[in-house]
């Protein structure tokens, strides 16, 4: 069953122990701004994968978080969220890596759900009907089966 939640309030997300961040909700808006932002349309069109996903995940950052927690300047004090903060947060592996899970490919996920079966209820095969018929070893034991041809 897909949840709605109706009060589009901002959240935290933890992404690596004492850092963490207010985002806006994923919304088709926020997602429509983003694919259309222009550091995402200037990535090359032989682009990899990969570079696409950072420049899609940083211009979304950028726009999402609102603010943060944990995170300094080089001599340890408190920074806002800037552009270039954000770019620098997201060159962060273990960041980048937590944002795409916990806030990014959430959002993707109903995208994915579309193309594959509805989960089963209960187990791996609940749910699911039978295609073969059940063998009858009465039938099986009247005749043995034919040897192969060797040749």
């Amino acid at each position: 069953m897909l949840t709605l939640d109706l009060t589009n309030e901002p959240r935290w997300h933890d992404l690596v122990p004492g850092v963490r961040v207010q985002l806006r909700p994923l919304t088709t808006a926020l997602m429509v701004a983003t694919r259309s932002d222009p550091a995402v349309e200037a990535v090359p069109a032989d682009a990899s994968d990969e570079e696409r996903a950072v420049a899609f995940a940083k211009a979304l950052a950028r726009r999402a978080i609102l603010t943060w927690e944990g995170i300094g300047d080089e001599d340890g004090n408190a920074i806002d969220p800037s552009p270039d903060a954000i770019d620098a947060l997201l060159d962060i592996w273990p960041i980048f890596e937590t944002f795409q899970l916990s806030y990014v490919s959430k959002g993707l996920l109903l995208e994915q759900e579309k193309n594959v079966s509805a989960p089963l209820p209960n187990g791996p095969s609940a749910g699911a009907t039978a295609t073969a018929r059940v063998a009858n070893p009465a039938k099986l034991a009247r005749k043995p089966a034919k040897t192969a041809r060797r040749g």
